[in-house]
């Protein structure tokens, strides 16, 4: 069956509660859910324009939230917001003490990074025991605001499990096919609807589903197959 290799190799990070396509913020919900802190300390790694911190507040309003990114990238450009701390760093290096976050947040940024293997260890590095990393990350994307590769789930899984992290969960996101057609298009803003609701692959794939009788586990496997982007979550054992 499609996506059972993703399974064997990826086991119980694919979840088998739902099978709903999410986005990078649904991490911040389940953090607050899980761990019931207030007062977190957050960094958002690649925060562009840095409205993270938003989602963030609505949430906690005593959240120590620190955005990290380059100097100069297109997002950085765009950013005008003064209500927040924002660091720069090298790329690799983030500026923040040995274990001294609890959660990191990396919203469709790994792509966009040079050498992503010393960056997640240095942000192993920052985390306490039981934080976590998490965010979003491009599969099937085109190209896109000087991105460099695209990762598969069990590709980041082996990146981030070779830093010393353990991957929780990998979900999917937005479908590829509707990403190429979007780009293809010249991003007409009618897609847009696509990152909020299920998109049209992957409403395809819950009807597979339920035709061919598949369990939860299964559809996430051929969502997560097929996806442009895919969240996940991984903690920092200890």
């Amino acid at each position: 069956m499609l996506g059972d290799d993703v399974i064997e190799l990826l086991g119980e990070r694919v979840p088998a509660d739902h099978a709903r396509q999410v986005a990078a913020e649904h991490w911040i919900g389940r953090f607050y859910a899980q761990r019931g802190e207030r007062g977190a300390a957050v960094l958002d790694l690649g925060c562009g324009a840095g409205d993270s911190v938003d989602a963030f507040r609505r949430h906690d309003a005593e959240v120590d939230w620190v955005g990290v990114d380059l100097p100069r990238s297109p997002e950085v450009a765009s950013r005008t917001r003064t209500d927040a701390e924002f660091r720069t760093f090298d790329g690799t290096s983030i500026p923040a003490p040995d274990a001294s976050q609890d959660l990191v947040f990396c919203k469709q940024a790994l792509e966009h990074v040079r050498a992503p293997e010393p960056l997640l260890r240095d942000a192993a590095r920052v985390l306490r025991p039981g934080g976590w990393l998490a965010g979003s990350t491009s599969q099937l994307e085109p190209f896109h605001s000087l991105s460099l590769w695209n990762y598969t789930p069990y590709g980041l899984t082996r990146l981030l499990e070779e830093t010393g992290l353990r991957v929780r969960e990998l979900r999917p996101c937005i479908d590829g096919l509707t990403l190429v057609v979007q780009r293809g298009l010249g991003m007409p803003r009618l897609f847009d609807r696509w990152w909020h609701h299920e998109s049209p692959l992957n409403r395809f794939a819950n009807l597979f589903g339920r035709a061919a009788r598949l369990d939860v586990r299964q559809v996430n496997a051929i969502k997560l197959l097929l996806c442009g982007q895919f969240c996940f979550r991984a903690e920092r054992e200890g």
